[in-house]
This record gives structure tokens, sequence and C-alpha cells, in this order.
């Protein structure tokens, strides 16, 4: 009798122990989902890869086309619209006028209830404030863009040297490789005319963001130095930086 009462437990013990294949129903929910986790972060990293990859090659192109361009313009004319926001007065100010560029030389005319003209000789920046009779002189370089932002317009040439370059909802985003004044990023859109940038928008420490949309752009006119040309009147007083 104790024999036959063994070999009946050894007999349900075969019967309850689990088969090779046949996993208990938790065990085998488990297993699928690592599996299904394991595809989804393997398939979304390679799409990350290859979106990031095809937006390096949009950036790429858009670059090489805004520098081809620049190679073939001797002097640029049109207007402009500029829209300041301070944030910290949350306030926006609005402004419009002409621009004319020479590389290195350039002049702005902001029309207005304030008008005031800037003029870039390449190595000044000269701010010429007609109501206050008044002309703020400073020296002009990188990290005096900031004072005069629309002046990057001159300085398109030799992009992937100057900013690291990537691409966000048809923009191109530049960001400087060394420091740029006050500069965080600059946001290009982009135009198929025959000036390849529509409108800019500069973000500087700050938060603050000046937004600058450029209209009826001509290229190559032949502008004459005289245009560019400027001597502080005798009543102003010249107030150097």
């Amino acid at each position: 009798m104790k024999e036959l009462r063994a070999k009946s437990k050894e007999l349900r013990a075969k019967s309850q122990k689990p088969r090779a294949g046949n996993q208990e129903p938790g065990a085998k929910s488990l297993s699928c989902f690592l599996v299904f986790t394991f595809l989804f972060l393997f398939f979304s990293a390679w799409l990350l890869a290859l979106s990031s990859t095809l937006f390096a090659g949009v950036a790429g192109d858009e670059v090489a086309r805004i520098q081809k361009a620049y190679e073939n313009i001797k002097d640029i004319k049109g207007n402009f619209v500029q829209k300041s926001y301070i944030k910290d007065l949350k306030r926006t100010d609005t402004y419009n006028g002409q621009f004319f560029i020479k590389p290195p030389k350039m002049k702005w005319e902001f029309k207005g209830e304030k008008p005031q003209t800037v003029y870039i000789t390449g190595e000044d920046i000269l701010i010429n404030q007609k109501k206050e009779k008044q002309v703020f002189k400073t020296k002009f370089d990188r990290s005096t863009y900031g004072q005069s932002p629309i002046a990057l317009l001159g300085g398109f040439g030799d992009i992937n040297k100057e900013f690291y370059v990537s691409m966000k909802k048809g923009r191109l985003i530049l960001k400087p490789r060394t420091p740029m004044g006050i500069i965080v990023q600059i946001e290009l859109t982009l135009s198929d005319g025959v000036f390849p940038i529509e409108a800019l928008s500069i973000l500087d420490t700050a938060s603050n963001k000046i937004d600058i949309t450029l209209k009826d752009v001509i290229i190559n006119t032949g502008l004459g130095d005289r245009i560019f040309a400027f001597t502080p009147p005798e009543d102003a007083t010249v107030i150097q930086r």
C-alpha cells in the first residue's frame, strides 16, 4: 500500500509540473511586453536618427543655397518691418523703414515718431537720432550685433563657420559657435526670391525677441558709396560708447 501511495504522489507531481514551452499566463504576458517594448524603443531610436539625418541634410542644402546666393550679391536694398518684444515690459514696439547693404557698409533708416538712421562702416556703428540731436558711436564687431541685429544680414556668407545649424518647422535655427554679444539664437525664414532670406528672428539672453521681415528686396543695383557716407551734424552731440 505504501508503495502505491508513493507512486500516486509521484504521478500527481509530474502532471502538475509545467511542460517546456508552456509558460504560465503571467510569464507569457510579461515576455510579450518585454519584446514589444524592445521593438518599440529600437524603431523609435531608428526613426529619430533617420529624421535627424534628413533634417540635417535639408538644413545643409538650405545653408548651401544661402551662401551660393551671397556669392553673387554685390549690394542689397529694400524695405523692412521690425517688431521688438521686450519681455520685462511686456511690450512690443513696431518700426519700419528702408535698408541698404554693400558689404561691409550698411545703412538702415527707421521711420516713424522717433526716426533714426543706423550707419555701419565696417569698423564703426553710428546711430543718428535726429529729433534728439545726438549720435551714438561704437566699434562694430561680434559683441555689438545686439545693438543693431539687422546688421546680421550682411554676415551670412559663411554660416557653418559662425553657427551651429539645425532645422525647425521649416526655419533655419542658428546658434553662435562663439559669443555674439547678447544674441542666443537666430531663426531664418527662407525665400525662393532673388534674396534667400524673407525674415529673421533674434532671441537674446534676456528672452527679448526681435522679428524683422524684409519686403521689396532688390539686389545688384549698383549702390554708390555716397549712400553710406555720414558726417554728424554740427548741432548734434556725439556719444562715444
